[in-house]
Formats: C-alpha cells, structure tokens, sequence
C-alpha cells in the first residue's frame, strides 16, 4: 500500500535540481555510493542477505518537510532503531520513576548485546543495551501479547505516518538465533525485573527488532522527537512531548552503545542504530536524520551512516552543543516587485508593464539569527518559487547574524538562480558582514557577477524595475527628454491652451548633484522636469538622508505649493544635468481669469496624481501590516 506521506511527498513543488539542501545530501551520497568498508550483519541470518549496495539519506524538518535520496523507499527492519521509541512508550504507560526502578540511563561503554546488570539489583543499566530494552518491552501495557503487539504497532505507525508491518523472514531468523537474548530475559526474571514468563516478551522484543521500516520512515520517526512527539507530516502525537526529553536522553548517552562518546564529539546528536544498517539522529526542534546502509563496523553501526552524519553535522552546524537561538521564523516580510514599487516616480506605460510583469521582482526581508532551520525555510521558499522570478532581493537589515550553515545555504541558493540566469541582490549586507566575507572568500572579485550589493532596499527595487521596463519597452529611455506637450500635469489641453501655458514657462538648467530646492524655502513655483532626474530626499533624525522619490521626465515637483502654500519640506537634488519648465504661483493663479479651464485641468491631473501616490501607499501599508 502506498503511504500518504509518499503521496505528499511526490506532489512537493521543490525541483530537485535546485535545492541546495537536496543538493549536499546527493553529493554525500555521490561520495560514500562506493565505500565498501564493512560488512552486513551475519549473527542474523536474513540480515546477511542484505545488498551491501543499498544506501539511502533521508532528512525532515521540524516543519515536515522531507528530503531523500538514494534507496530511502528499501524497505529493511529497525532493529535496535526501535529501542528508544519503545522506551517511549514504558514512560507513558508507568511514568519515569517506575520505569527507573527496572531500567537506568547510565551508559555502560559496552556493545549492544552485553550483559551489563546492576550486580545488586539486577536492573539494566539503560534501555539501549538489548538487556535494558528487553526489560523495556516487559513494560508495555496490554492483556495479552497480541494486544501488546497492535498497541506497539499502532504507536510507530503514528510515528511514521504510515500502516507498518513485521518482516516475518527476519522475525522467524531472529527467533530461531536469538538464545542470548533467552538468556539475558531469563536473567531478569531471575531478579524480579520481569515479573512474569519471560519467553513472551523476548518474543515480542524480537518482532519488535523485525518491524519492516525504510530510511524515509526513520527520519520521519526522528523529526517527530524533533518536534516534541508531533509526527511533522501527518500532524498526529507519537508521543507527549513531556517524555522527548527522557527519551533523547537515553539516545544521547547510549544510543550507539560503546561508540557514543566518539558519536556525541563529532555529530553532536541524540542518536540511535541499527544492525540492520539504518541510524537516526535528532536535533530538537530542527529536524531529523536517517541513513540506511548495511555495511556495519565491528560495534554494529552503519559505516556510512555515521560518515554521512558527520558531515551533515559540520556542513549544516548542527550539532547539540552548539545551539542557535531559533526564532518561529527568518521572514519577515515576503513580498513582490508587481506589489511594492520603488521611490522612482513612473509612467503610465511603466506602471502598466510594472502590474504586470512586477511579480518577476522577488523581495525577501528576513530577520533574527539565521541557522539551518530558519534559512532552510527561505531557502524552500525561493526554490518553490524560482519559476516565476527573474530577480530575488534579500534584505538582511533586521538580521541579527548568520551562522556558517546558513552562509552555505544562501549561497548555494544564489548559485543556483545565477545558473538559471536570474539575480540576487543583497541589501543591508552591513548586519551580515560574515555572509560577505563568505561569498568574497568563494568568488573574489567576481562575487560582484552573482550578487548585485546595494545599500538599501529602494535603489535595489528600482534597478530591477528599470531591467524589466527596458526589456518590455525597448528603446525607451527612462532619463531622456520630453517636449512639454508629454508633461503629465499638461494632459488634456487642447493645442492653444498649451502655447499659453509654455509661454508662461521659465527653462532653468542644473547640474548634477545640485540643489534645486531646499527644505524650509519659501515655495514660489513648481517645476516640470523636462530632461533629466531628480531625487525628492527628506532628512532623518540620524543625519542620514532618505528618498522619497525619483521622478523622470515628463513628471512636476514642488507642487504642493500650488496646494497649501506652505514652506518646502523636503529637498529635492538633480541626480545627472537637468533641465526643468518653471511655473510661478502666481502665473499659476492668474490663470484662474484668464483660462480657467486650463487651471482646472491642471488640478485635475495633479489630483489623480495624488490618488495614485495615496493607493500606493495604502497597498504597501497593507502589505506591511500583514
């Protein structure tokens, strides 16, 4: 039967070839597919039968999101996979103290199968050695055996999100070899930690061990711990989140037995393996591993489960003892060129090609401490998303820092959308001065051919706004000329209300960088901007100035004037040689005897100009407020 979790994976929208995520887990598996270090486990003899070709990764989010590769679908047994997820399940049955009295959480150094007992009192000294688990399985609450095993077969199929089975071949193999385990049962019976037959529950200790899982399954079942016991994908409680912590305990201090100190320094994960060649590891509240391959090394753990977890761990920082500061998320704000315009004052024509093709304009604002899990989520975010986007902004300025983890994702990313032809663009990259130190160290002088760095978020805007209006409108220059015919406040004179109106015009010329109007002067005329651009600045309490708008030819400031006549309030400063049509207040109001049509035609247009100024701004406020 297919699961669900396979149908929600194969309709996922992430193209495999552009996650950067997708894309480390292919190259671990590209460089361990042909290390034949080890061999499968012989002590059982179904699992020497094992290919010593299959490997699989398999990573999940906290926020259930899956990534695999290779053989994640070959279906094996879990093994001693099973141990910590059982221990689960004794704790919510009889609580942590009685479950202390009958196994302990003290590592023991020794392999899996040891006999390591408490010389006094006989009990287990953790519930990862088999004696430990054996005495755990004891635990499971139910009438009967067939009870125990549904109930056990209920709560991993919560766990995986999927009906799961027992592999009777392995079972019947595990059964007929399995005297120590026998023995180590009857051991506990001997000191009253198994308080009845033991032959049952060793019994279902071993269709326990034979529980047919894949590599997909175990990350699954590793993100649900992960995510405090909620199983990611389906959304359904494994187990209460009050036991995760016991749990992964356990895992941590002897979950790969007399190799978990080494495991614990390098991967840094509560982890646990299998003989059958799968392992998982956890890093609350991120995500979770699994690996399947059955090449084991002489302790009984999946040579390159462990290799591949070792580097996941650098690669991604990931490790327990390096904890990040994890907000809910690192997205601000999302938005799009077609839904926030830039200060550039525009066309008609340009507005249009702007509502219509803005969306090509991507705009991430992201914020907090960036790690694995929050940038993993931008970064599916834009992978999702690069279909429709020819642009992506990235603006850092409420970033609080970026691990190197989520410098490699990010980067990874852009190399990715450079590839496909498209543009990263940086802002504020001040508050994240190792990711530039980062790209500058990988590309040098060329980083400048993969992002495009500005220093805020509106120039960034009008760049892109100006690459897609010079593609859709070719041959149209956006800081030319215009004859004062194509003045936008001048529409809908008729031919001789124009020769009076230009008469009245005065051509003042300005160079580059030049005043034209200061804030606080006395507001004596207007200006239509003829030739050239101009930048209205306003300047804040920080000293620092900030624009409120370029206009290009054929567009009028200062015109408040007209308006209110109060004093100017903002500066406006000619960004290359510039020539404007000036037009005095009062010329302006004589016209109200002489023309009043034209008078009251150019008020009109000013007004539509100021509505159109006011939607704007009401559209990005509620884009803001979102």
């Amino acid at each position: 039967m297919r699961s669900v979790l396979g149908a929600i994976m194969e309709t996922s929208n992430i193209p495999r070839q552009s996650s950067p995520v997708l894309k480390q887990l292919e190259e671990l598996h590209q460089k361990y597919a042909d290390l034949r270090e080890g061999q499968p486990a012989s002590y059982i003899p179904e699992l020497a039968k094992a290919n010593p070709d299959w490997f699989g990764i398999c990573l999940v989010t906290a926020g259930g999101y899956v990534y695999e590769v290779g053989d994640s679908r070959q279906e094996f047994t879990i093994q001693s996979i099973s141990k910590p997820f059982v221990y689960g399940m004794a704790l919510e049955d009889h609580g942590r103290a009685d479950v202390l009295k009958k196994v302990g959480v003290e590592p023991t150094g020794d392999a899996f199968n040891a006999i390591s007992l408490d010389p006094l009192t006989g009990r287990p000294f953790n519930p990862m050695i088999n004696a430990g688990a054996i005495a755990t399985t004891g635990l499971i609450g139910g009438k009967s055996a067939k009870t125990r095993l549904e109930r056990m077969l209920q709560v991993f199929s919560l766990y995986t999100g999927r009906n799961i089975s027992i592999d009777m071949d392995v079972y019947a193999s595990e059964s007929a070899t399995g005297h120590r385990n026998r023995a180590i049962g009857h051991m506990l019976r001997n000191f009253d930690i198994l308080t009845e037959d033991p032959d049952p529950v060793v019994d279902l200790y071993f269709k326990q061990c034979s529980i047919s899982v894949t590599c997909r399954d175990l990350a699954i079942m590793a993100a649900t711990l992960a995510n405090h016991g909620l199983n990611p994908v389906t959304g359904k409680q494994a187990i209460r989140g009050e036991y995760v912590e016991s749990v992964l305990s356990v895992m941590a201090s002897c979950g790969t037995y007399d190799f978990a100190g080494e495991w614990i320094y390098k991967v840094g994960m509560p982890a646990k393996s299998g003989v059958a060649g799968g392992i998982i590891a956890v890093l609350p509240g991120q995500l979770g591993i699994g690996v399947f391959s059955p090449l084991l090394d002489p302790r009984g753990n999946s040579v390159r489960g462990i290799r591949v977890c070792e580097e996941l761990s650098r690669y991604f920082d990931l490790h327990l003892l390096n904890p990040p500061n994890v907000g809910d998320s690192a997205i601000w704000l999302r938005f799009t060129g077609a839904e926030i315009n830039s200060s550039r004052q525009r066309s008609a024509a340009e507005l249009q090609v702007l509502r219509e093709h803005g969306s090509r304009i991507a705009a991430y604002s992201l914020k907090g401490k960036m790690v694995f899990a929050t940038t993993e989520v931008v970064v599916r975010d834009v992978t999702e998303k690069m279909d429709g986007m020819d642009f992506l902004l990235l603006d850092f300025k409420r970033v609080l820092g970026l691990n190197e983890s989520s410098c490699r994702l990010i980067f990874s990313l852009a190399q990715n959308l450079f590839d496909s032809r498209k543009t990263v663009l940086l802002t504020h990259i001040g508050n994240a001065p190792n990711f530039l130190r980062f790209i500058k160290a990988k590309l040098g002088e060329t980083h400048t051919q993969v992002f495009k760095i500005f220093d805020d978020n509106d120039f960034a805007l009008e760049w892109c706004e100006n690459r897609i209006i010079e593609s859709t409108l070719p041959g149209r220059s956006l800081n030319g000329s215009v004859p004062p015919s194509e003045y936008e406040i001048l529409r809908g004179l008729e031919t001789d209300e124009l020769a009076v109106v230009t008469g009245l015009f005065e051509r003042r010329s300005y160079r580059k960088g030049e005043v034209i109007v200061k804030s606080g002067d006395e507001a004596e005329e207007m200006f239509l901007l003829g030739k050239g651009s101009v930048s209205v600045c306003i300047t804040l309490p920080s000293g620092r100035q900030r624009r409120l708008a370029t206009l290009s030819p054929g567009m009028v400031f200062g015109e408040m004037a007209v308006i209110d006549g109060a004093r100017r309030s903002a500066e406006v400063v000619a960004d290359e040689d510039t020539e404007c049509d000036l037009l005095t207040v009062d010329d302006f109001n004589k016209l109200v005897d002489s023309h009043p049509r034209i008078k009251i035609t150019i008020l009109r247009n000013l007004n539509l100009a100021f509505c159109r100024k006011l939607r704007k701004a009401n559209r990005e406020l509620g884009i803001f407020d979102n």
